[in-house]
């Protein structure tokens, strides 16, 4: 037998059943599932330090256990002193086993290490069921050895999923075990 994710199995075995009971949906299908995690990093300095970009890629792929890759500029902006296909920052898209490995850890292990923590904020939903999480240090994995980093950087988190509103999107993902914040 091959090995699945705690979440995903949760999301089989209670999830599924949980969303519909609670919306009342007819078919297994309908109910909302987590297509994909993207983590994204921008590296502004990286305009003048190269290697800034290098050791973003690094840390995300420390962090996610998948390969980053870099993000290029889309634009020409002269007050930046920025060229078109640069590079400015780094991504990694999570699907399938691995991102829901990745949401066990960012929910047992990350986020617990966050100072003064009350929860994640609701108000990141997007009118369209997707879900967007703001980090502000990568210090809070504990992939990351704090003596190797160079400086404490963000990373911007987002959840897509398949729900419809942001309704069912919230409720999915309290009952994959995203702590938010108590109103």
């Amino acid at each position: 037998m091959s090995y699945i994710p705690r979440l995903k199995q949760e999301y089989k075995e209670r999830v599924i059943k949980a969303l519909t009971d609670e919306f009342g949906y007819q078919n297994v299908m309908q109910v909302p599932k987590l297509t994909k995690i993207v983590v994204s990093r921008g590296v502004g300095a990286a305009v003048s330090d190269k290697k800034l970009i290098d050791h973003a890629v690094d840390e995300l792929t420390m962090i996610t256990g998948q390969k980053a890759v870099s993000t290029l500029s889309k634009k020409d902006v002269a007050t930046f002193k920025l060229r078109k296909g640069m590079p400015i920052g780094a991504k990694v898209t999570l699907r399938g086993e691995r991102m829901y490995e990745f949401l066990d850890r960012l929910i047992t292990s990350a986020l617990p290490r966050v100072r003064d923590f009350q929860g994640v904020k609701a108000t990141g939903f997007d009118g369209r069921g997707n879900y967007n999480l703001g980090i502000t240090e990568q210090i809070i994995f504990p992939e990351i050895n704090i003596d190797r980093i160079n400086r404490i950087n963000g990373m911007d988190i987002t959840f897509v999923t398949s729900a419809e509103t942001d309704k069912e999107a919230k409720s999915l993902l309290t009952e994959l075990g995203v702590p938010f914040k108590k109103n």
